[in-house]
């Protein structure tokens, strides 16, 4: 990456790189079910085969490890390959995974199903957020922060209609149906991908911003990155539990099926919860990513994080309620969601966009590392008798990054950036 505080810009923005983010949110959207829809599943797989809860949650701990662990492998496809012919491998993989699950009779095929989906999203998570912070170096906050909530929010749409097939009684045939759908529109977006030419991206940026790029190598020498890592890791295990289990959570508290009534129409809590929660999740990511362009990551993983752990808090005290749950569970997902525009835009801020595949996919694994708690969530629950127990744990980790993020990350940042003479953002940055 080259860049010039002195010169203007030598070129302007074009309008393919909008192309290119929808093109990109749209994959983000088919690939959410997999994540975001898997806790309508479990209750139905427990009935049908009696397995232990903790032991059908290993599935989706397998699922979010391979998505997230082999994403640096995949950064090096993206860079040999370019996006279109990775997400059209990752759309491929995503449709296999619930025709898999569609069949499984045994625990073993849904985590082969779980194997298969992990590859395929993380295909596409990886080159989708890759692509975003290439074609958007002035605005990456709000770029990534689209590309992620269309992850986080995409599954909203077929939240209902997935409920629905399963409460007709055939959870295969809702697998099956959506696999098919899903996988099919990734392939289809994937035809018109592409990572920007050299000099198609000039821009002027407000937020400080690396003047060379790290290679993976050097990344990891850095402490900034660790701390990264670190807090990446605080505040996803939070909202992966409540992801992974809410549902489950929601049963246990009682109100399941409780009756909400807006007046001009009424649903259950559950999947009420799940639809705004999508809603909020997919909010989240522009909205935080976009603030953070303005006002600086750190100070906007602060209000987040300290968001999230009292919302968290307070989704344990209050939790059997209905109407709290339903409405803590949306802050909490307002509050979660933005960890993925949020770190990944501040790693391509302090190591440039070059190698940030690789880069950010080895940060991305503090997600497979928060995974591992799920299945000790249920355990927890079972020794203590109260999910209470699990939520407090999870918000005392996001009060924790939010303390780091001020009081280590900020400075370290402000050092990381004086060290190489880049105090200032760059007047221009010119992205190959």
């Amino acid at each position: 990456m080259a860049s010039s505080a002195a010169a203007p810009p030598t070129a302007k923005p074009t309008a393919n790189r909008w192309l290119q983010l929808v093109l990109g949110v749209a994959c983000m959207v088919a690939a959410a079910n997999i994540q975001y829809a898997w806790t309508l599943f479990v209750p139905e797989i427990q009935k049908t085969f009696g397995w232990d809860r903790a032991a059908i949650q290993v599935a989706f701990t397998i699922f979010v490890v391979v998505q997230t662990w082999l994403t640096p492998i995949e950064g090096y496809f993206i860079d040999k390959y370019g996006p279109s012919r990775v997400v059209m491998f990752g759309g491929l993989m995503t449709g296999l995974a619930w025709i898999i699950n569609s069949y499984a009779t045994t625990l073993t095929g849904f985590y082969a199903g779980s194997v298969a989906g992990g590859i395929g999203v993380g295909c596409v998570y990886a080159t989708c957020i890759n692509n975003a912070l290439k074609w958007f170096p002035d605005k990456r906050g709000l770029a990534v922060g689209l590309t992620a909530g269309g992850y986080g929010a995409g599954s909203a749409l077929t939240i209902i209609p997935i409920a629905n097939m399963i409460a007709a009684g055939s959870y295969a045939q809702a697998f099956f149906t959506f696999g098919l759908i899903q996988g099919g529109i990734i392939m289809l977006a994937a035809i018109g991908l592409r990572g920007p030419g050299k000099g198609e991206v000039v821009f002027s940026t407000k937020v400080l911003q690396t003047r060379r790029d790290y290679t993976l190598r050097e990344a990891l020498r850095t402490p900034v990155f660790w701390v990264m890592l670190l807090m990446f890791t605080c505040t996803v295990t939070g909202g992966l539990m409540a992801v992974a289990q809410l549902g489950v959570i929601a049963q246990d508290l009682g109100v399941k099926e409780f009756q909400v009534n807006l007046y001009f129409f009424a649903m259950a809590a559950l999947p009420f919860a799940l639809m705004l929660d999508r809603v909020m999740n997919g909010i989240s990511r522009p909205l935080f990513g976009y603030v953070s362009d303005r006002i600086g990551r750190e100070k906007t993983m602060f209000i987040a994080f300290t968001m999230e752990g009292i919302g968290i808090v307070a989704l344990g005290y209050f939790g059997t309620n209905p109407w709290a749950f339903v409405i803590l569970s949306g802050i909490v997902f307002l509050a979660w969601g933005e960890v993925y525009s949020l770190f990944s835009a501040t790693a391509a801020d302090t190591f440039g966009s070059k190698h940030i595949g690789k880069i950010y996919g080895v940060l991305y694994c503090a997600k497979g590392f928060a995974a591992l708690f799920v299945p000790l969530g249920n355990l927890l629950m079972q020794a203590t008798g109260t999910w209470a127990t699990v939520l407090y744990t999870v918000a005392v980790m996001d009060l924790i990054a939010a303390f780091l993020a001020i009081a280590v990350l900020r400075p370290m940042l402000k050092r990381h950036h004086a060290a190489q003479g880049s105090l200032q953002p760059a007047g221009a940055l010119a992205h190959a």
